[in-house]
């Protein structure tokens, strides 16, 4: 059978979740955890992607995002494969960690992401150790789960800088109402949101899957849509490349060659994945023919020297500044 379709366009939101191979363990101890969110982190910083909540149980995770860029595809398989090798390094095993693909639901933010955060959230007390037990029994295990975005929901002191709160929490107006929220779904005993997926891939009201099969139908059957109607304004490579050259003096050639001056490859490289809709591995091209891996290496390298070189920090400042004025233009 084929396999379903990832829609991917700017501003998406996603619940995703992935299993362990044959229900196993994908975290063996604390140190697996905190490799994971780490990874977790640094993969939605480097890909642009919104990061809401995520709860990490034995044998599985969730997380709801939210793509700034069509790239939830590319996010995932960055992150897993990072991860997936991360682990069979360290427990010395090889092959896959998770049960083929991840599972990814386009979510109606307007309407359901409050309820998908509040589902992924109650994972622990879905156990069947906790099913049964009293709506305030539920709460301390869950609220005292320390896998989950929960706690920073509810208390600014447990807040991670990597997770944003800020939509999700304006939904129900702060913190105190989001623990309420909690409790209530605990008291009555809420309903999978996924009860109400729709072509398998939807997790919304009908007038939100209808938008989404009138965009479908406007692209070819099985590519990747073609979702230039539904962004904000980017720019070609091309154009960055030329503003590079005319304002700053960077050669397009001299990027193409292996062994090139690498903060420069890295600057131009995270500059490309920024104001152009295109992927690492299209980036690669542009930079002599690297692969994906290779353009990802170039923008981690760039990230840490920006965190402690203030002049570098000033000058892609100046870059980013010059290719926004170009984008008004536009």
């Amino acid at each position: 059978m084929a396999r379903a379709l990832r829609i991917q366009f700017p501003g998406a939101h996603y619940h995703i979740t992935c299993r362990g191979i044959e229900r196993r363990r994908i975290y063996m101890d604390n140190n697996d955890r905190h490799k994971f969110l780490t990874m977790l982190a640094d993969a939605s910083e480097t890909y642009q992607v919104v990061l809401y909540t995520y709860i990490m149980m034995n044998n599985h995770f969730h997380l709801l995002i939210q793509t700034r860029k069509a790239n939830c595809s590319e996010f995932m398989r960055h992150f897993n494969i990072r991860y997936t090798g991360w682990f069979n390094w360290r427990h010395e095993r090889s092959g896959n960690l998770y049960q083929g693909r991840y599972h990814a639901y386009l979510v109606d933010a307007d309407n359901y992401l409050l309820e998908v955060s509040r589902y992924v959230h109650l994972n622990p007390v879905r156990v069947k150790q906790t099913k049964s037990a009293a709506f305030r029994e539920q709460w301390h295990k869950a609220i005292d789960y320390p896998w989950s975005s929960l706690p920073g929901y509810v208390s600014e002191r447990r807040a991670q800088d990597f997770v944003d709160y800020d939509l999700v929490l304006s939904m129900v107006s702060g913190r105190r109402a989001y623990r309420k929220f909690i409790l209530e779904g605990l008291k009555r005993g809420i309903e999978s949101p996924f009860q109400n997926v729709l072509s398998r891939m939807i997790v919304g009201n009908d007038d939100f899957a209808d938008y989404v099969k009138r965009y479908l139908r406007r692209v070819s059957s099985r590519e990747q849509p073609a979702y230039r109607e539904m962004i904000n304004v980017t720019l070609e490579p091309e154009v960055v490349l030329g503003i590079l050259r005319r304002e700053f003096g960077i050669q397009k050639e001299a990027l193409e060659q292996r062994g090139s001056n690498g903060v420069i490859r890295g600057v131009v490289a995270e500059l490309l994945y920024r104001f152009c809709n295109i992927t690492q591995a299209q980036i690669g091209i542009l930079l002599g023919g690297i692969d994906y891996m290779s353009v990802y290496q170039l923008r981690n390298r760039l990230k840490k020297r920006l965190d402690n070189d203030l002049d570098l920090r000033e000058k892609f400042a100046e870059f980013e500044t010059k290719l926004r004025k170009s984008m008004s233009n536009v």
